[in-house]
């Protein structure tokens, strides 16, 4: 990560004392563990790239443990570097072959000191962050390219602060741009026209697809911690306001969708299901109806999802629903009526009711469900259901979504297929497609991560097929597991892209295998593919097909 997308997150670090958040000092604590100045500050980097996205900025914990002193103090040093560096299989990475042994041992001392609390973000914050590089009425009128856009991918490029945008007919990169730190998502405007692509550090970049080579039209910092995007799509409101979620401060923010300037700042800081205060709910993720002008946005340690009504954004209106903790990432079911989003840390699927605007079911699964968005298909015996993977559970989770005409199968497990492990981030499959693809990316064996579990649709009874992805790429053997992670369709969805995520001084790849035959139909390697993660299909991503 490059100094320029971590300067806030290093002021975050130093700045508590100055702004009265400063932590409870080590003279009033019995024998607090000490690092010198630089290694605690490279120790606080290193927990914000890799760490706080599970365990939470204040480590009070949401899909991965609380690390508050009081919990890692008793597991002390030596447990702690262990764990640090093999990782687990609820879905921890190792991380020997990323951190130094001397990192190792800081992080595990690091995470028995107490958390400083970083400053917060407002309006103020966001103006001063906030660039119009192209008026609206400055930018194209029409296409300048010849690309096909609709078969356009937006990659991660994860440890460089980047996204590719790789043309998928001719399989070669168009261009490289620079955004925030590991991009979470790429969003598509309504149109299609725009990528909004938001980074951990909070960097969200407007990209413009129409220019003769497509470039940043628009950037604002939402925060210092964030994950979830998206625009206005109900009929009418196309792409008018733009939406931002941050993991820290714990709140989203609308903008306005054409230039991303801050209209309106919205805590989500509160009481959770249990009725108890969190001083960090997180925004997890936030989809865009197309029945109705809202934005479903679930806070992931509350275990609320809102409703939120933007019509009237100067008085906003929110719904809200309680589910179960810790909210986390979600997809739409086939009938694009029903929210279905992981509450990972209770084991549960929430099935939100957009029409009805309430909740429809609590779906009880096994260990951290983790689906991305998931997958929709038709099942031969229980109708249409959707899947998800799980970072806790070697299995994939089918839940009926038809509750007219396969009623009793309705917001119900219907079966349990055989992952190839658990440590899985995400679950694919197309309408055109017989298969369903599930990765373990996460999983602390070499081969479990390197590999990938395909499920005939029309024979589910039938043992998944394992293919080792990794080896398909003719990568050299480095130390570094080449993880497996993400599939993503073409537009024509007959090819499934993955990225193989090695190690950020290692060489990656994208391998593209052919759908129908399940083979290596070709793969995409270069030096500035650095640790490619998510891939986001224009068409794909614009409908929500998947």
């Amino acid at each position: 990560m490059k100094k320029s997308s971590t300067a806030l997150w290093a002021a975050a670090i130093t700045l508590p004392a100055l702004l009265g958040f400063a932590p409870i000092s080590a003279s009033a604590q019995t024998a607090e563990p000490t690092l010198s100045k630089e290694d605690k500050e490279a120790s606080a980097k290193i927990y914000f790239e890799r760490c706080a996205g599970c365990h939470g900025v204040l480590r009070k914990g949401a899909t991965g443990k609380n690390l508050e002193p009081e919990a890692t103090r008793k597991l002390g040093q030596p447990r702690l570097e262990k764990i640090l560096g093999l990782g687990t299989e609820g879905g921890m990475p190792n991380f020997d072959d990323i951190l130094s042994k001397d990192e190792l041992k800081n992080m595990a001392t690091y995470i028995q000191m107490t958390p400083d609390t970083p400053p917060e973000w407002g309006m103020k914050e966001m103006k001063a962050s906030w660039k119009l590089g192209v008026a609206p009425d400055k930018r194209p009128t029409r296409q300048m390219n010849a690309v096909n856009l609709n078969n356009v991918f937006s990659v991660t490029l994860r440890d460089s602060g980047e996204v590719a945008l790789i043309d998928g007919d001719t399989k070669k990169i168009w261009t490289i741009i620079k955004t925030g730190y590991a991009v979470h998502i790429s969003r598509m405007s309504a149109s299609g026209r725009y990528i909004y692509v938001i980074g951990r550090d909070g960097k969200l970049d407007m990209i413009d697809l129409w220019m003769e080579t497509p470039a940043v039209v628009a950037t604002i910092k939402t925060g210092l911690d964030a994950r979830s995007v998206d625009t206005s799509k109900f009929k009418g409101y196309e792409d008018k306001y733009a939406i931002a979620g941050s993991y820290w401060p714990p709140q989203y923010v609308i903008m306005d969708g054409q230039t991303l300037e801050p209209l309106k700042i919205v805590s989500t800081r509160g009481l959770t299901v249990d009725g108890a205060y969190h001083p960090e709910p997180r925004v997890a993720s936030i989809v865009s109806s197309l029945i109705k002008p809202e934005w479903v946005v679930t806070v992931k340690e509350t275990g609320l999802v809102k409703l939120v009504d933007y019509t009237d954004v100067k008085n906003l209106k929110e719904t809200t629903i309680e589910s179960a903790k810790f909210l986390h990432d979600g997809g739409w079911d086939a009938s694009k009526r029903y929210f279905m989003v992981a509450a990972n840390a209770s084991d549960k699927v929430a099935v939100i009711d957009t029409k009805d605007g309430k909740l429809a079911a609590l779906v009880d699964t096994k260990p951290k469900p983790h689906p991305g968005r998931g997958a929709n298909f038709v099942h031969p015996k229980f109708g249409p259901v959707w899947a998800t993977s799980h970072l806790g559970s070697d299995v994939v989770t089918l839940i009926g979504t038809d509750p007219e005409k396969h009623k009793d199968s309705a917001w119900k497990v219907v079966a349990e297929l055989k992952n190839h492990g658990a440590g899985s981030l995400f679950v694919k499959t197309h309408p055109k497609s017989s298969n369903l693809w599930a990765d373990a990316p996460l999983h602390p064996d070499r081969d479990m991560a390197e590999s990938v579990s395909v499920f005939d649709i029309a024979n589910l009874d039938k043992p998944a097929e394992i293919i080792n992805v990794a080896k398909m790429a003719g990568l050299p053997e480095t130390k570094a597991i080449q993880r497996v992670v993400h599939a993503e369709y073409n537009e024509k969805g007959d090819e499934v892209w993955f990225s193989i995520w090695a190690g950020k001084t290692d060489p990656s790849a994208i391998v593209i295998i052919d759908d129908k035959t399940r083979k290596m139909k070709n793969v995409i390697k270069d030096p500035k593919l650095i640790t490619p993660t998510g891939k986001f299909n224009v068409l794909n991503t614009q409908h929500d097909i998947y």
